[in-house]
Parts: structure tokens; C-alpha cells; sequence
């Protein structure tokens, strides 16, 4: 009799147990076999303003396709191959470390990698790697004026574009709002291809287009003045100042690889020094 009585108290554990771990929490609002969905899990996914009706509708949707995937994970994890689910749990894994590391270096990285790169540097990676810099497209230095057919004055503006002098820049820029379009920096190197689609008279007259040369131009459209001081073309090494930009992004990069290294070198040799890596005879 006492034997049976603890039997039936047991049991009565047991499925009291099962009961009350089964039960939903009290904030959830699906499940999916051991899969619950909480409140907190929708809390912020309608946006704000939206109608009664919206937030149903947008809640209901959110719920049906996380129940969606849950069967599909579940429905997965019993009819796939266990060698096939073992190589999926791998990838997670291994993906989770991946970005745990990243994460983890690439702050160490933020913290200690310098930005600053001197001119001396450029100087001496450009002079290193010239040849890895050959130009695809042609470069100019020129600067340009475009005034309209019947601009009033137009032989002055000319004179002052060809001078150039300190005098003449500022006149010619203090005039620029009545010209139609106009380039009075030629110290920049621009690709003739972005050049051509500004001035298209210019592709028409590209053989006029020649190191330290003026160029007067009319057509229906005005009258263009083009002065050109440099010239480079295809397959010639791209000046240093055009590939300024693409050579701070490689020295920042080989900067950040060199400390990586570093930083792992040092991580491993700290951690062989603290006793936390070892390595044991594996052969």
C-alpha cells in the first residue's frame, strides 16, 4: 500500500513537472513545438501610426512566417541526414566564430591603426609601384570657358583666359555666373571621356586637344575657350596625384593586415606564455 501510494505520488510528480514545463510563459503568443514567439519579440515591428487593422494584419503575418520556419527548421532537423545536419551545425559554428573574431578585431584594429599617411609615404609607394598604375582612359589638366553666341565682351574674356595671371583669375571668376559653364581649375586631372559628355564639341575636335595648347571653338551652342597644360594617355603611369585616393585605401589596408598579424603573433605568444595554449605530442 505504501509502496504503491509513493508510486502514484510520483507519477503525479512527474506529470505535474511535465505540466508546468510545457505551459507557455505568460507573454507568449505562438509556439511551435519548443519554439515560443514572445511579445517582446513583435514589440517594435509595426510602425508607428498605423491603423488597428494594420497592426493586426502586419502582427498576424509576422507570426505565420516565424511559425513557417520553425516547422520547416523542425521538419529539417527530423528528415535530413544526420551527416547532412552535422556539416549544416558546422557551418553555423564556424560562422558564429567568424564573426565573434571579426568583430573582436576589428575593434582591436580601430583602436590602434594610424590614418595618417605623410607625402613622403605616397611619394615612395608610388615610386615602388608605378607600373601597377597605368591609365585606362585619358587625363587631362585644362580649364575651359563656354559662353553663350552672343556674349558681349567675349574677346576681353579670352585675354584674360589666355593670360592667367593672379589679376586675371580673379576677374574671370568674379564674371563666371554670366558664363554658360566654365572649369578655371587646371590643376585637377580629369578623364577627356567625362569632358567630351560636358563640351561635346570637343569630341568633334579631339585632335586639338594637345599638351599646353589653346583651342577657341564655336558652334549653334557659344563660343569655348580650352586651354590644355597636361596630358596624359592610355597606358601612361597615372600621376600621383589622380591616384591619390586608391593609394591611401592599399597603404591603409597593408597598415591594417601588418597589424592583424601582429596583434595574432602577440595573442598567441601571450597565450602560451600564461599557460592557455599548449600543444601536445599529436604524433
Amino acid at each position: 500500500m505504501i509502496v504503491r501510494t509513493i508510486f502514484f505520488l510520483f507519477l503525479f510528480t512527474l506529470v505535474s513537472c511535465q505540466y508546468f514545463e510545457e505551459e507557455p510563459q505568460k507573454d507568449v503568443v505562438a509556439r511551435v513545438n519548443t519554439n515560443y514567439l514572445t511579445k517582446a519579440d513583435i514589440e517594435n515591428i509595426v510602425p508607428q501610426g498605423a491603423s488597428p487593422e494594420d497592426s493586426t494584419f502586419i502582427v498576424r503575418n509576422f507570426i505565420e512566417r516565424w511559425a513557417r520556419r520553425m516547422i520547416l527548421i523542425d521538419r529539417a532537423q527530423v528528415n535530413l541526414p544526420e551527416q547532412e545536419l552535422q556539416r549544416y551545425e558546422n557551418l553555423v559554428s564556424q560562422y558564429r566564430s567568424d564573426l565573434l573574431t571579426d568583430a573582436y578585431i576589428n575593434m582591436v584594429v580601430s583602436k590602434h591603426l594610424d590614418s595618417v599617411i605623410s607625402d613622403e609615404e605616397y611619394k615612395s609607394y608610388y615610386e615602388e609601384n608605378k607600373e601597377n598604375f597605368r591609365l585606362n582612359d585619358v587625363l587631362l589638366k585644362m580649364r575651359y570657358i563656354h559662353l553663350s553666341p552672343d556674349y558681349e565682351g567675349a574677346n576681353t574674356i579670352k585675354k584674360h583666359f589666355v593670360d592667367f595671371e593672379e589679376a586675371d583669375k580673379l576677374l574671370l571668376m568674379s564674371q563666371s555666373y554670366g558664363f554658360n559653364s566654365s572649369n578655371l581649375n587646371d590643376s585637377v586631372w580629369v578623364k577627356q571621356d567625362n569632358l567630351f559628355t560636358l563640351l561635346p564639341i570637343l569630341k568633334e575636335n579631339a585632335s586639338a586637344i594637345k599638351e599646353d595648347t589653346f583651342t577657341e571653338l564655336k558652334d549653334s551652342l557659344g563660343i569655348y575657350f580650352v586651354k590644355v597644360e597636361d596630358v596624359r594617355n592610355i597606358q601612361d603611369v597615372a600621376p600621383l596625384q589622380f591616384i591619390k585616393p586608391t593609394l591611401k585605401q592599399i597603404i591603409i589596408n597593408k597598415r591594417k593586415l601588418d597589424l592583424i598579424n601582429k596583434f595574432e603573433v602577440d595573442l598567441t605568444r601571450d597565450a602560451i606564455k600564461n599557460n592557455v595554449f599548449e600543444i601536445y605530442d599529436y604524433e
